[in-house]
């Protein structure tokens, strides 16, 4: 059962944000934010990496500085990067939801659309202890994520996706997504888990949830508990494509793991391979398959409602 949050006094932090990300949405989303904490009496100090690079390199140096916490203005991917610095560390992490799909947000229960009453969250210092996972590929990449591991289909239309050049924004999402659907086939995976279980099966996807939802809501892994020390695995077995359109809907309320096409798991660390896979996290993407993934209990603190 996941903890209460702890009250922690909060008198500095760096908000963070990459101003060429959502067309400017996070970077007015961070003044709004910025201005309620100095209401509130916290000293902030504001920061803008000019690309993921630039921004993980400023959340490291929060990091070191030892702020009380380090607040990001943006989505998942922003998220993700300040984790890799957040991890481990006694460092609180703030959210002032500017994204797209926002799934650690809804996960935690944060306010939507309204940076001045995230930017209270901050300011209450309401800790809650969470877990975080982490992966290392086959390529030696190494990446803590605090979502959804994802492989399989939707990591093909994401490669895709990532080659296209046209059309922009969501629509070439879709593209991508509908020329792999027509290219659709089974694909072999292999997971270990950490009792020794080997699963060999042809699936479509295969997902490792810290927590419930990916996609902007989609709850692949609607048991996921990100308190308990356990990743929830959801396999998504392979299926026609007809099957797979009418499928896809009962993710967003979470009912397809009572489907005999989806099998589940829990277990505190897996090996899982794919020829040819890559794998993606918090939306980006990590490395190719194998890669070995575990979690990490009580890893990162975040600023939560009461």
């Amino acid at each position: 059962m996941t903890a209460a949050p702890v009250r922690r006094p909060i008198a500095t932090v760096v908000l963070l944000t990459n101003p060429a990300a959502g067309s400017g949405h996070a970077d007015r989303a961070a003044a709004r934010a910025a201005a309620r904490l100095r209401e509130r009496g916290i000293q902030v100090s504001t920061v803008a990496g000019s690309d993921p690079q630039d921004a993980a390199r400023l959340a490291r140096e929060a990091v070191g500085d030892g702020v009380d916490a380090l607040v990001v203005a943006g989505g998942d991917g922003m998220i993700a990067l300040a984790l890799q610095a957040l991890t481990g560390s006694d460092v609180a992490l703030g959210v002032i939801p500017a994204g797209t799909g926002n799934d650690h947000a809804r996960e935690y229960g944060l306010p939507l659309k309204d940076p001045e009453a995230a930017a209270d969250v901050v300011a209450d210092g309401n800790v809650l202890t969470v877990d975080v996972g982490r992966i290392d590929a086959a390529d030696g990449t190494v990446r803590h994520f605090g979502s959804v591991l994802a492989a399989g289909f939707d990591s093909l239309v994401s490669d895709r996706a990532n080659r296209l050049t046209w059309p922009r924004g969501r629509m070439r999402y879709n593209l991508a997504m509908l020329v792999e659907l027509a290219g659709l086939r089974p694909l072999d995976f292999r997971l270990v888990l950490a009792d020794g279980t080997v699963v060999r099966e042809q699936l479509t996807l295969a997902a490792v949830g810290n927590t419930r939802s990916y996609g902007g809501g989609m709850a692949i892994c609607p048991g996921a508990d990100h308190a308990d020390g356990l990743l929830d695995v959801t396999l998504v077995r392979a299926m026609p494509r007809r099957t797979l359109v009418r499928f896809f809907p009962t993710v967003f309320r979470g009912t397809h793991v009572r489907r005999s096409e989806v099998a589940t798991y829990r277990t505190a660390s897996l090996r899982i391979e794919s020829a040819g896979i890559n794998a993606y996290a918090d939306g980006d993407r990590v490395g190719p398959l194998p890669a070995e993934v575990r979690v990490l209990p009580g890893a990162l603190g975040i600023l939560v409602p009461a």
